[in-house]
């Protein structure tokens, strides 16, 4: 596993605080191992935004043009090899291909070769201020939380890259009566209460049941048949199913304007620990370890602290285990999906090992969560 080649990732936001694009950090030992890694995810590959992809500390080489790079890749170069000869002969054959380019680490004082279009510039904000005129669509890096971010547009930044939106939101609260409603409808599922009586919850409610429907009718859970009704939901999944989106449903309750990230992010989470637990778990506990996943960010998204908002529901001892105290039967996986969001290659490779991954697993479940999640189409 130490010689395998790891994806980790960040989001792109945009200045609504939406992901817009995926940026796709590749650990690997030379930059063939890095079109070998990448040629064997085509078919997962999440196609929904842009991706951003980036050979973190390699040199790009024209070894990447092995790769039929999807559609909606664009290539990262770093401006510390803007010079490097190999560089130089890459950019205009990825220009040939169609293939957009982004330039990171950008300063002022960099000596870019001509006609190159750079679609997006990334830029250390923690280390200078907003160049006056960047050469392309400007996302400020290293931002410490949600403060700074707004900091940044009001300097011009088109948006950032990173995981700010993490940081910098209170969570002191108690729910809200939306979310309330939800809990109550969560509880009511797992109490395999009469359907009647579920149902005269949601009717205090159009949009919750309009949501919970859409969720259910998306594309990134492949039913064969539209679901009408939660009757008709009731008949077709079950019970059992039911608590995943309507843990989803909760998720998604959030106004804050941090949201869809949010949103997004948690919903990946889970997907991932979904995923991945299949060869770990029964299939009846899949969807505990889904909602272990898109719970992790809870008091973030509703403002409350984990424990009150846990505190509603009467959810399995290994989700609480996993939430509230890092321990468990889930919280390995737990671990593992929270690595993806780092630069950490090492501690990626740690996690997988303890669980004797391999990372090819990792990786395709990786890009299929990222592309479940944008299926949904938060806010």
């Amino acid at each position: 596993m130490s010689n395998a080649a790891l994806i980790t990732r960040e989001p792109v936001i945009n200045k609504q605080y939406k992901i817009t694009a995926n940026r796709l950090v590749v650990h690997a030992a030379s930059v063939a191992q890095a079109v070998e890694v990448l040629d064997g995810l085509a078919d997962v590959w999440p196609a929904a935004h842009p991706v951003f992809v980036s050979l973190y500390k390699l040199v790009p080489t024209p070894d990447l043009l092995e790769w039929i790079a999807p559609s909606n890749a664009m290539i990262e170069i770093p401006t510390q090899s803007i010079g490097h000869p190999l560089t130089l002969q890459l950019l205009p054959q990825l220009q040939a291909n169609g293939v957009s380019l982004n330039l990171t680490w950008y300063q002022p004082d960099t000596v870019l070769p001509p006609n190159v279009p750079w679609r997006f510039v990334i830029i250390d904000a923690k280390r200078q201020p907003l160049p006056a005129d960047p050469p392309g669509l400007s996302l400020a890096w290293g931002l410490p939380d949600v403060p700074s971010f707004k900091d940044a547009v009001i300097q011009g930044y088109d948006g950032a890259s990173g995981w700010f939106f993490l940081r910098g939101i209170k969570t002191d609260g108690k729910l809200a009566p939306s979310h309330a409603q939800i809990v109550r409808l969560m509880n009511l599922v797992r109490k395999n209460a009469e359907v009647k009586d579920i149902e005269t919850v949601l009717k205090q409610d159009v949009a919750l049941s309009y949501k919970l429907l859409r969720y259910i009718n998306s594309a990134g859970f492949g039913l064969m048949c539209e679901i009408q009704s939660f009757r008709h939901a009731v008949t077709i999944l079950g019970y059992e199913k039911l608590n995943k989106w309507l843990s989803v449903l909760l998720v998604s309750a959030s106004r804050d304007p941090s949201a869809p990230a949010l949103m997004q992010t948690a919903i990946a989470r889970g997907r991932f620990m979904e995923k991945i637990g299949a060869a770990f778990f029964e299939k009846g506990e899949l969807d505990n370890l889904f909602i272990t996943g898109a719970f992790s960010m809870l008091h973030l998204l509703l403002g409350a602290s984990l424990q009150s908002a846990l505190d509603e529901m009467h959810l399995p001892a290994g989700i609480a285990d996993a939430l509230l105290g890092g321990d468990g039967v889930y919280a390995p996986f737990l671990k593992l999906a929270c690595a993806l969001e780092g630069f950490d290659a090492k501690n990626l490779t740690a996690q997988a090992e303890a669980l004797h991954l391999s990372a090819e697993q990792i990786n395709r479940a990786h890009l299929e969560a990222l592309a479940f999640a944008d299926s949904l189409q938060f806010g």
